[in-house]
């Protein structure tokens, strides 16, 4: 596929600077978040296909579906945590490089994104050697039972050998995403999902290769978008190029970037926690058919949290560029237009998945016995969905400004702090059962999303408010200090 497409031009609300770069300070804010929301939208629903369409194959193999779709599911919290070094990286490094193109400094921002390249591939190699390593003790004390291993030990195997591909992928497209290259980023994971697709039909049918075939297909698509990436960033389509002089590591530079991106790590981490408290919870209270049936929750999860994902992320470098520029007026616009939309669009979903539960499962599994327990499920799970919003809202804003500390700890509250122990602890509550492990996610939406969501309000609108007092404004530096800004109210270049 040839670098040079018509997704390469700015929209005319991205407007470019003299220099022809893509400046978010001009144009109006919505169609700035608009015109990345849309490819970047599509770009992560494709991307979510690579695991999606994994299940949906695996969840039609002849003989024993249920029981290959469960050991994928007990596969999930490994490839969270792959995710996870990804996103410390992917998303500690992008909304940098942001800030830093903001203030006009180029040479940093290209560092930035080197040195996260670095220490993904780095990380790449390390986890797929402890992985491989430890990956069967870790599979049972994530729910496995000695029917449900065989499945998910073969495929985890396969994925973890080519977990570098996966890191690559995941976390350098948002370098293109923070560019203003949203549709670039929309066409590199299109390739490696078509090819996916493609692939996992004949690695899992043709050749009969099972769920190895499915993983198979998972890391030679995630190589081909891996390669595609590397092309364009060290190309001349561009902005800031992936090279050699970049590479070179730097202690607070990397301290930096984990700092920013501790959020979306520790958000991979805790959902991984989760994943093996659900799997393990239910594996006690139903056995292995509600492991599958949360297989299936994640899986519809993944795909009705698609939109609102890719508004939240990317509105971050419309905001993270106008932080650093000193556009705060532009900053709350943004702001209060993705909260709104993200608001409108989980209650819209809440309403979907509570109304048509058995349409959303049978996508995954035809099984009779799985659909009629899942049902009651999935309505619980979901209650009150549109509460998530807040959280994904709150989060956003937080990281794009460089408040990765807050991020953080709102990752940890309502994960660890409230979800982990109420699965633990409703089961046993009022005779619930296993609708009390269904349970904790709804009731922490409700407590989490509303204390995120509250706290950002109350630290970060106050700060933009102080855009007319030049003399008192403050930025806040990739290492978290606030540092006062000059009487013309614009970062020093």
């Amino acid at each position: 596929m040839s670098a040079h497409s018509s997704a390469d031009q700015p929209s005319a609300s991205a407007k470019q600077d003299a220099s022809g770069k893509h400046d978010f300070s001009k144009g109006s804010v919505i169609k700035n978040i608009v015109d990345l929301a849309i490819p970047m939208t599509m770009a992560q629903l494709i991307n979510v296909l690579y695991n999606i369409v994994d299940r949906i194959y695996i969840g039609r193999i002849p003989d024993h579906a249920t029981l290959a779709l469960t050991g994928l599911g007990l596969c999930l919290p490994i490839i969270s945590l792959v995710i996870a070094f990804a996103n410390l990286f992917g998303m500690g490094g992008a909304p940098l490089c942001s800030i830093e193109r903001g203030r006009g400094n180029e040479e940093e921002a290209e560092a930035i994104m080197g040195n996260s390249f670095v220490m993904m591939l780095l990380c790449g190699f390390l986890l797929t050697g402890l992985g491989l390593l430890f990956k069967r003790p870790l599979l049972y004390l994530f729910g496995a039972s000695d029917a449900t291993i065989p499945y998910a030990d073969s495929y985890i195997t396969i994925y973890l050998l080519g977990s570098v591909f996966v890191m690559t992928g995941l976390g350098m497209n948002s370098f293109i995403n923070s560019q203003g290259f949203g549709r670039i980023g929309m066409m590199t994971v299109l390739l490696g999902a078509v090819s996916n697709i493609i692939l996992d039909p004949v690695f899992i049918f043709v050749l009969k290769l099972g769920v190895q075939g499915a993983a198979w297909a998972t890391i030679l698509s995630q190589g081909l978008s891996a390669l595609w990436i590397l092309r364009f960033l060290t190309g001349k389509q561009t902005i800031l190029r992936l090279k050699k002089s970049a590479f070179r590591l730097k202690k607070q530079r990397i301290l930096d970037i984990i700092g920013l991106g501790m959020s979306g790590f520790t958000m991979a981490v805790t959902n991984c926690s989760v994943q093996i408290m659900y799997n393990a919870s239910l594996a006690q209270w139903g056995g292995d058919l509600y492991v599958g049936i949360m297989t299936v929750i994640n899986s519809v999860r993944e795909i009705i949290s698609l939109p609102v994902n890719g508004l939240t992320n990317s509105a971050q470098p419309v905001m993270g560029f106008n932080y650093g520029a000193g556009e705060y007026r532009r900053v709350k616009k943004a702001v209060l237009f993705m909260s709104v939309t993200a608001i409108l669009y989980t209650t819209l979903m809440w309403f979907l998945v509570h109304g048509f539960p058995e349409f959303f499962i049978r996508i995954f599994n035809q099984d009779a016995d799985l659909v009629t327990a899942g049902i009651p499920a999935m309505q619980l799970y979901y209650f009150g969905f549109f509460m998530m919003s807040l959280q994904f809202s709150g989060q956003s804003v937080f990281v794009a400004l460089g408040k990765s500390r807050y991020a953080v700890f709102f990752s940890i509250f309502r994960k660890v702090i409230i979800v982990i122990p109420l699965i633990l602890l409703l089961p046993n509550l009022f005779g619930l059962g296993i609708d009390g492990v269904f349970l904790a996610e709804p009731v922490s939406n409700f407590i989490g999303g509303t204390a995120c969501f509250v706290t950002m309000l109350c630290r970060v609108w106050p700060e933009l408010n102080g855009v007319r007092e030049p003399s008192r404004q403050h930025i806040v530096q990739p290492s978290g200090r606030d540092t006062e800004l000059g009487n013309h109210g614009k970062s020093q270049k």
